[in-house]
């Protein structure tokens, strides 16, 4: 069970890496490229299977106290926002504000940010 928790933490990691290089590479053009939405669902979705795993088995993060439940609910809470925003900037194609453009990349260190500094 370590070793597919493990897997999906990479998931999870790979997929935040793509929202964040991925809005940054489109600063400079009028779209945001599809690919930041798929890595925003993909760490939203790895992220959920991730609680699972860990709530089931008691590996990773689960193990003894396990990580505050509140943390967890954050953290969803911002990536469906990131997920949302990214979306919304997708479907608007070349008529994206750099303004949402800074959201989806803001939200996106917000997310690490609680993932590091939240004990």
């Amino acid at each position: 069970m370590e070793f597919l928790y493990n897997v999906f933490v990479f998931v999870h990691f790979a997929s935040w890496a793509l929202v964040f290089g991925g809005t940054i590479a489109s600063m400079r053009s009028k779209a945001l490229y599809k690919a930041v939405t798929h890595g925003a669902w993909g760490a939203v979705v790895a992220g959920v299977i991730m609680v699972g795993i860990g709530e089931m088995a008691s590996v990773g993060a689960f193990e003894g106290d396990g990580p505050s439940m509140a943390k967890i609910g954050v953290k969803l809470v911002v990536a469906l926002a990131v997920a949302i925003v990214a979306q919304i900037a997708v479907r608007r194609g070349e008529n994206v504000s750099q303004g949402l453009k800074g959201a989806v990349l803001g939200l996106t260190l917000l997310n690490i940010l609680v993932a590091v500094f939240w004990n």
